[in-house]
């Protein structure tokens, strides 16, 4: 190899060959860097994997030459000196086609009286907050935004969408002007739209997938499965420590998953092991949006005491479960029937020595394969007679007959006990099935219990926290538009706690897992806080939902829509929280501030301990 060149011929020669243009443009957070491009790249730049020229990739090139990578020669000086003469491959950066596209726009003039203009109506926190990739020392969040960020589609307030302008202003998007720019200075005189004036749920029914889409992406993400030999389940059953046997099933591996659904099936697993019982619990290996019928071969994953055994057809966990002879007590719970067959199911009960056993209510999948009842995903049904008008313009519509006519003979063949975690929850069940269960009961799965514990209060902004995943039918997009149209408000504070942070959004997260062995973690993060309101907007009518008692054990006033089920009978009859009519409703309390009188220091709420209930554990024999 050739000595490598000094350190003053080497930045001659990056002087000469880098585009420094690309290099600032290309690397963000030096476009507004008071750096030597040269000096910057042959001092660091390098070994941090940035590109000097569009047309040269400093990680390909060490890639492909693993002598300079070795020797720890800069890339770009070594190719100059003596890569190109021994004809060593280069690769185009993977900024390269951005950078050419950029060029060939050209960039749009602007003049410091536009300048100026545009900056009375930039909220630079706003930008900087739904931009994290940008806060680097040295960017000027304007000048990113006028130069690059609206190009790259990034939005300068919450008030304005680059990309519904254009679309709105076809005259404006034609001319090739800065949007923004011309919002500014002519736009808004001409009262010109800023932004479609979309709901989320229009949003949503334009991003909508048909229930036969999913089912081809379901069998297109389905991962191979290879099965377990049957010998392998038989000898862990025979070599089982503890007695007698809790079978479960539900649709997907409690012990990988994160959910309220798979919470309760740990629990219930927990509490059979502190009574000396074996849980085997069986899953569809991969998931699937709807029950299935007949005698099957699904692969099917296998938990015994919460360690893995295996994948296995069906049939072969019949002919394990028939050789099992341990003595003890025996029971079983469905919590799920998504990708389970009534006719395996009950297979599988039989060959175990049942026949009566328990279903649980988690949702409303008994009722339909949109286990949530929300028509289209967006707005709560009640579950409406099947051959109805309403199921006919819902994309669970044609599905709903078969995972009805599974779970009536699922009933038929076996001696089923329904346990709702609600009233509301068995109410809604009874009106919309006409299924023939043995006996049906309410088990609330935790219940609030007074503490000692002193009550954490604060001054300053009200704190409002959206506990749990940010997802449509939890209310998430009605939390965010509240967070990211109030970010600025002085008399606010939005939180995000979650396991991991969501994108779009100027609220805090604060992570927060909850597990078997963390159960009152969602509780603890509030009480931390010092969360004054809890929005738990779910637009699904929920079976029981967790984070409401959590809220409320914290402290935190519950805040609700009539439409989230158990959480507005529990807000309404507890006197937690506040069920309003709509959201209409909800953002007028945030623009009179009459929600601070939800603040803790209004309130002066005490605080609970949660009792979590034993589950199927309360109800089985031992």
């Amino acid at each position: 190899m050739a000595a490598a060149a000094s350190p003053d011929r080497a930045h001659r020669l990056l002087v000469v060959a880098m585009d420094f243009d690309f290099y600032r443009q290309a690397h963000s957070d030096l476009t507004y860097a008071d750096i030597d491009p040269a000096g910057h790249y042959g001092a660091a730049g390098w070994r941090e994997g940035r590109d000097p020229a569009p047309w040269f990739s400093t990680d390909a090139y060490l890639e492909q030459n693993p002598d300079v990578a070795q020797a720890g020669v800069n890339p770009f000086v070594h190719y100059l000196r003596s890569g190109y003469r021994e004809g060593r491959a280069i690769s185009r950066s993977q900024f390269a086609d951005a950078y050419y596209a950029a060029l060939a726009n050209g960039d749009v003039p602007i003049t410091a009286a536009e300048r100026s203009a545009a900056a009375e109506h930039f909220d630079a926190r706003f930008y900087q907050t739904m931009n994290p990739d940008l806060a680097k020392v040295g960017i000027d969040p304007l000048d990113h935004f006028l130069r690059h960020g609206w190009r790259e589609g990034r939005d300068p307030s919450f008030e304005f969408s680059v990309a519904d302008y254009l679309e709105l202003n076809p005259d404006v998007s034609a001319s090739g002007v800065h949007p923004f720019v011309h919002y500014v200075m002519t736009g808004r005189h001409e009262r010109r739209p800023l932004k479609l004036d979309l709901t989320f749920r229009q949003a949503a029914l334009g991003r909508l997938q048909s229930f036969e889409g999913r089912l081809a992406d379901a069998r297109r993400w389905a991962r191979p499965i290879e099965l377990t030999q049957l010998g392998v389940l038989a000898e862990a059953l025979a070599n089982a420590p503890a007695r007698g046997l809790h079978l479960t099933f539900s649709h997907d591996d409690y012990s990988r998953s994160v959910g309220g659904s798979q919470l309760c099936v740990q629990r219930e697993a927990a509490e059979f092991a502190r009574l000396g019982v074996n849980h085997l619990h069986v899953f569809p290996a991969n998931g699937w949006p709807t029950v299935r019928s007949g005698a099957t071969r699904t692969p099917m994953g296998v938990l015994l005491n919460g360690e893995t055994v295996g994948s296995f057809v069906p049939h072969d966990i019949t002919r394990a479960l028939k050789s099992y002879h341990a003595e003890g007590p025996r029971s079983f719970a469905i919590h799920q029937m998504l990708g389970h067959s009534s006719r395996d199911v009950v297979d599988i009960v039989r060959a175990a020595g049942m026949n009566a056993g328990y279903f649980w209510l988690h949702d409303m999948g008994s009722l339909c394969a949109g286990v949530h009842l929300m028509r289209n995903d967006v707005e709560s049904c009640g579950a409406p007679p099947p051959q109805s008008a309403a199921c006919g313009v819902c994309i669970y519509g044609a599905a709903r007959s078969g995972q009805l006519r599974e779970h009536e003979l699922l009933f038929s063949r076996l001696d089923l006990t329904v346990i709702a975690p609600s009233q509301v929850a068995l109410d809604t069940w009874r009106e919309g099935s006409d299924f023939g269960a043995r006996e049906a009961l309410v088990l609330p799965h935790a219940t609030l219990v007074p503490s000692d514990e002193p009550p954490p209060m604060r001054d300053g902004p009200l704190r409002i926290a959206f506990p749990g995943t940010p997802s449509i039918h939890k209310g998430w997009p009605v939390f965010n538009h509240l967070a990211n149209r109030f970010a600025a408000d002085p008399r606010y504070e939005f939180f995000h706690l979650a396991s991991k942070p969501a994108t779009g959004t100027t609220a805090r997260h604060h992570h927060v897992a909850v597990t078997v062995d963390q159960p009152l973690a969602m509780r603890q993060a509030m009480i931390d806080l010092s969360i004054d309101v809890a929005l738990v907007w779910s637009l699904w009518l929920e079976t029981f939902c967790f984070v409401a008692y959590e809220a409320a054990a914290a402290g935190a006033a519950v805040v609700t829509s009539p439409e989230s089920g158990n959480v507005a009978a529990f807000a309404a009859d507890s006197g937690h929280g506040l069920v309003l009519r709509d959201e209409q409703a909800l953002e007028a309390l945030f623009e009179s501030g009459e929600i601070l009188q939800l603040s803790r220091s209004v309130r002066r709420p005490g605080l609970f301990d949660l009792k979590f209930s034993r589950l199927a554990a309360e109800l089985a024999p031992a």
